[in-house]
């Protein structure tokens, strides 16, 4: 054996995975908020504007999904870094800085669009279960019941593995893109050749398809899920790869969402206005597997939407208000905001239980109202991120702000113009 040379320089020692391990836990720990926040993006209206998409255009407007992917990480991350830094939720921020008015504002048409959104979830819980054999006069209370029972009686802790553990149902659509048997090559053209349609209808889905995954709800509860979960400034690192991540796994089940719509039913003629339609078509040309594993992706973002909807709004009043919030409190510590989520779970669960409530001009109010509401969520998030005096060296670089501004031009500019269009003539 060649003995070590005293007069070598000596030689870094390297970390034992027992050294590297703790770090391997902490990120285990802290990731879930970016996961569910993205994910819940994907409920029951973005699921049928990506079926729309697939079913009306095939595979052209897929490079839309590289536009929402840059802004959707963009807008995540600086609200999860404002949680993470501040330790308050957005409507704590905004009431403090810019005042009451504002936040009144941003407050009370949020309540209207997540309790219209909330509505559809629960309309597509029902959908989902019936083509799952499961009468909807059934599907819909236990489901509003088990949600509730959860947040109520369980810790955030539970609460928020739960909603990881629903988030991986959306694995179900990855599955059904594979069977549609699509042809990748047009896929891949898709994903980098941009194709804008000639129509009034295809510029509108464009938008709709940008405007389904970036909602104020999203933003709103991923930070104050940040700050409820007190993740520390110095171990943000690991919340910044669960925003990327989550960004990541939402735009793949948008994505194949798309593809399988796209690779069995365009140029069919089928109309698709709602996921539920897209489950039934799929069955005569993807299988009966393409047909449940579409209703099981559909109840499972439904269940993950529904309780993040309405958990948000709780979040957003408490902290307008100032009062105590939180999803480890209870009905005594925390009144209003426990309150608040039960009302939104009774109400919408209770709406989508009625007959002949008008599904398509709610959703229409809620993307007009979520248009409205988004320019003002935007460009308070870039004057809080920018604010040296709250953010310290964890404001926004000089080349973050440039792609920051730029996403929420584009943002701003598309919600504008999806409110004009939409008042100008009916979604098609």
């Amino acid at each position: 054996m060649t003995p070590a040379d005293p007069h070598a320089a000596p030689q870094p020692r390297r970390r034992s995975f027992a050294r590297r391990f703790p770090r391997v836990v902490l990120l285990f720990g802290i990731i879930g908020p970016g996961l569910i926040a993205a994910n819940a993006g994907n409920d029951a209206g973005g699921i049928a504007t990506y079926s729309a998409a697939g079913a009306r255009y095939g595979y052209q407007l897929l490079w839309v999904l590289i536009v929402i992917l840059v802004a959707l990480v963009v807008v995540q991350e600086m609200c999860a870094r404002l949680g993470s830094v501040t330790g308050m939720g957005f409507s704590d921020l905004v009431r403090e800085r810019f005042g009451v008015r504002m936040t009144s504002f941003v407050v009370l048409a949020l309540l209207v669009a997540n309790l219209g959104t909330a509505f559809s979830e629960f309309v597509g819980v029902g959908a989902a279960a019936e083509l799952l054999g499961v009468p909807r006069l059934i599907a819909v209370p236990v489901a509003a019941v088990v949600l509730w029972t959860l947040v109520v009686f369980g810790s955030y802790k539970i609460v928020e593995r739960v909603f990881l553990a629903m988030a991986l149902v959306f694995v179900a659509y990855p599955i059904a893109a594979v069977l549609a048997h699509p042809d990748w090559g047009s896929v891949g053209h898709g994903l980098v050749v941009p194709t804008v349609p000639r129509t009034f209808g295809g510029v509108q889905l464009i938008i709709a398809i940008i405007g389904t995954t970036i909602t104020p709800y999203m933003q709103l509860y991923l930070q104050s899920s940040v700050a409820e979960k007190a993740v520390r400034p110095e171990d943000y690192v690991y919340e910044r790869i669960d925003v990327i991540a989550g960004s990541l796994f939402a735009n793949l089940v948008a994505l194949a969402i798309i593809v399988a719509t796209a690779a069995a039913l365009y140029g069919r003629g089928v109309p698709v206005d709602s996921a539920a339609q897209a489950a039934r078509a799929l069955e005569p040309v993807a299988g009966p597997a393409a047909k449940y594993l579409f209703a099981v992706g559909l109840l499972g973002a439904c269940l993950l939407a529904a309780p993040v909807l309405a958990l948000t709004s709780a979040y957003s009043v408490t902290e307008a208000i100032g009062v105590e919030k939180g999803v480890s409190q209870d009905f005594r510590r925390a009144p209003v905001f426990m309150g608040l989520f039960t009302g939104m779970i009774l109400v919408a669960a209770g709406f989508a239980l009625l007959p002949g409530i008008p599904f398509t001009s709610t959703l229409l109010v809620i993307q007009v109202l979520d248009a409205l509401v988004l320019p003002v969520v935007l460009f308070s998030l870039l004057r809080l991120t920018n604010d040296r005096e709250l953010m310290g060296d964890r404001a926004n670089t000089p080349l973050f702000n440039i792609i920051g501004v730029t996403t929420a031009a584009v943002v701003i500019s598309l919600s504008t113009l999806l409110v004009v269009m939409m008042a100008a003539r009916p979604f098609v």
